[in-house]
């Protein structure tokens, strides 16, 4: 388990490295010049050249990348000349209304997806079966910002039962903090039951017409002992797997769901940091979020050892 445990996490490293390589050229590849942007229209030939000379952007791109990276690795993501505060301070401000907001979906999404499918897999073909995976087609294929409109418009409009939107820190006041987060959460929390829900009937399905499963049957084990005993933990590999990735779809598509509720996230940070060419916050904004998909998916994979003790001699 160890030797498993410990390959996962020197490819982890090895991915984040050459993320980290993409991302900094790219970002030299971006069209426009942030010193002009922080100059404004009126500077002399020496002030565009001390402050070219103050970001480090007079240096060869090897240099910078070393410099930018030796910084990273000791924490220190710099300092952001256009919104005039550390980088760091900026990207956690933002990156924790965005994790409460993924997490709070993939919470709601699991309780919903996999009771129903589990449901749908031991009903097959029957009126709940065709129901909640019609409901599950609806709520994924619904764009995110038609849907949380909508959701303001009935249960914050006209019902008033939750805020139309805003914005409360967990620690200020918890119970503000989720009332606030409901709509947002079930607006990504439906995309993600709608996918989960049919991966899990699906795999559930596969896993049922096993041989292992028909000699069980055969004994006359019952169809909940079946599912629940000796099905399930097969079945959950694959949606542990989608779990897994659809971290990373959430976190890059709460983007649109944070500007409808008017969060103040990842996404937006990313966006207000793009648009006025502020290299230090879209780097950092993107390798954190690169960081969360990377270590997610790290813990998807050892969880896979526990699920089915065989991966871990095959690894």
């Amino acid at each position: 388990m160890t030797r498993f445990a410990l390959s996962r996490v020197g490819q982890t490293v090895g991915v984040l490295w050459i993320v980290s390589v993409i991302l900094f050229v790219l970002m030299r590849l971006i069209p426009g010049d942030p010193v002009l942007i922080m100059l404004g229209d009126e500077f002399t030939d020496e002030a565009y050249r001390q402050l070219r000379a103050q970001l480090g952007l007079d240096r060869s791109l090897l240099i910078q990348y070393l410099v930018w990276l030796g910084n990273i690795l000791r924490g220190e993501f710099g300092y952001s000349y256009i919104s005039h505060a550390s980088v760091a301070d900026l990207v956690f401000q933002a990156y924790v209304p965005t994790l409460w907001l993924v997490i709070a979906s993939l919470i709601l999404g699991t309780i919903i997806a996999i009771p129903s499918g589990i449901v749908a897999a031991m009903r097959k073909d029957s009126a709940w079966d065709y129901g909640s995976m019609g409901v599950a087609i609806v709520g994924f294929s619904m764009p995110s910002f038609w849907k949380g409109i909508l959701l303001i418009w009935i249960f914050s409009v006209h019902l008033g039962w939750f805020p139309a939107m805003g914005y409360v820190a967990p620690w200020a006041d918890f119970r503000e903090s989720m009332w606030k987060l409901v709509l947002p959460a079930v607006t990504l929390g439906t995309f993600f039951a709608g996918l989960v829900a049919r991966i899990v009937r699906s795999s559930l399905l596969e896993v049922l017409d096993l041989d292992y499963i028909k000699a069980a049957r055969a004994k006359g084990v019952g169809q909940a002992a079946l599912v629940y005993r000796h099905a399930l933990a097969n079945a959950l590999i694959p949606v542990v797997t989608v779990i897994g990735l659809q971290f990373g779809a959430l976190l890059g598509g709460a983007v649109l769901t944070e500007t409808v509720f008017t969060i103040p996230g990842m996404g937006r940070l990313t966006v207000a940091a793009i648009t006025t060419r502020d290299y230090q916050v879209v780097q950092a904004a993107i390798l954190v979020g690169v960081l969360s998909v990377v270590l997610v998916n790290l813990l998807v994979d050892i969880s896979y050892a526990f699920l089915n003790p065989k991966i871990r001699v095959t690894a």
